[in-house]
């Protein structure tokens, strides 16, 4: 399979929060090129699941998780930005995780990686833009659990992205968000073949991988867009198994679906290590409370978008991050969108997402100290 990834081997020992790896690899692939004053890089976290492979390229040509946002003439041009997107350490899309192998006992990590955290994560993001001999960036931009590194990584090392983009964020996790997500992970845990996480690789938790995509899809999307597509219609009888308390409803066939494409794609255990680095994530953890965290963050400017109908990352959460940010030393924008799409609508509602985008990193913004909201 063709494959646009690149690797970069980290010479040593990587200090976590929570303990260390030895020598781990971070996976990342790029667009476009580097201007002569390398300052023109943007920087991309992405969410849980999806890797490094953001869009299309000829080395790869196949589509990327947000293909309709990366390339020639698109929001985030590649004609003008040089663009990395990082696969999350703690994945299992080539960066160092669960899966891996543990170099110092020749045995998968399993368990016995280390707790990860967002801050771990922004830490080996920063470690490829070193090794790419990047001293600034345009800006860094995530989504979802990228969203929140996107923030970290403006904290921990505020001098490098002049601007920052976090989309579907939140300064720390909701206690509704922990409770689904701790639901999620007792359920990988609760299939007998997760084996207190000592599963054979190639024989995963199947079960648990399935009920836990299904709950997740509930939480990625809203009961109004869940109402327009499906409403209460009957799968037809052509397509009923005749299984007692089998799928009735379409919107079980939905959910059905996207449980059966989502099984063999992701690792559990490397599920439940980024899942609970969501959960970990607090931005007071900088400062002591949320608005000191938030006054750490280095860029310059910044914008703040979030969905009125997300569960996982309610709009109050983003509303706090751009009044947090908005202290006169920088330029901030603030976006609540009215898609019924939920927390999802970041890689599907790209009319609202798209022109939003582009102003942001071809127009110029406000005056500090004025936030903007639209």
């Amino acid at each position: 399979m063709v494959s646009a990834r690149k690797f970069h081997q980290y010479d040593g020992m990587f200090k976590m929060r929570n303990g260390h790896l030895t020598n781990p690899t971070i996976a990342y692939e790029t667009w476009g090129t580097l201007n002569f004053q390398r300052d023109n890089g943007i920087l991309i976290f992405t969410g849980l699941s999806p890797s490094a492979h953001a869009a299309s390229s000829e080395e790869d040509p196949s589509t990327g998780w947000w293909e309709q946002m990366i390339g020639d003439g698109k929001p985030i041009d590649t004609t003008k930005y040089f663009v990395i997107c990082i696969n999350s350490l703690g994945s299992c899309f080539g960066s160092t995780g669960p899966a891996s192998v543990n170099p110092e006992t020749g045995d998968l990590y399993r368990l016995n990686f280390p707790v990860l955290t967002i801050d771990d994560i922004a830490h080996a993001g920063h470690e490829v833009v070193k090794a790419l001999d990047l001293k600034r960036l345009h800006a860094v931009v995530g989504a979802s659990m990228g969203g929140m590194t996107s923030l970290a990584y403006s904290v921990l090392y505020p001098d490098v992205a002049e601007a920052m983009v976090t989309i579907s964020g939140s300064p720390r996790a909701a206690p509704f968000a922990i409770a689904l997500r701790s639901l999620q992970r007792e359920i990988i845990r609760s299939d007998p073949v997760w084996s207190d996480g000592n599963y054979d690789p190639d024989v995963e938790p199947v079960l648990g991988m399935r009920l836990a995509r299904k709950l997740g899809m509930l939480t990625y999307r809203s009961a109004a867009e869940l109402e327009a597509r499906f409403g209460r219609e009957l799968i037809p009888e052509e397509r009923q198994t005749g299984a007692p308390f089998g799928l009735d409803f379409e919107v079980e066939s939905y959910l059905e679906a996207h449980a059966n494409k989502f099984i063999g794609t992701f690792d559990a255990n490397c599920y439940l290590y980024l899942s609970r680095a969501m959960d970990l994530f607090d931005i007071a953890d900088h400062g002591g409370s949320v608005e000191h965290g938030l006054k750490q963050v280095g860029a310059s400017r910044a914008m703040v978008i979030g969905v009125k109908t997300d569960l996982l990352f309610p709009i109050d959460h983003q509303q706090r991050i751009a009044e947090g940010l908005d202290d006169g030393s920088r330029e901030v924008e603030f976006h609540s969108l009215d898609s019924i799409q939920g927390h999802d609508a970041f890689l599907v509602d790209m009319d609202r997402f798209r022109p939003i985008l582009c102003d942001f990193f071809n127009c110029s913004m406000n005056q500090p100290g004025k936030l903007r909201e639209a």
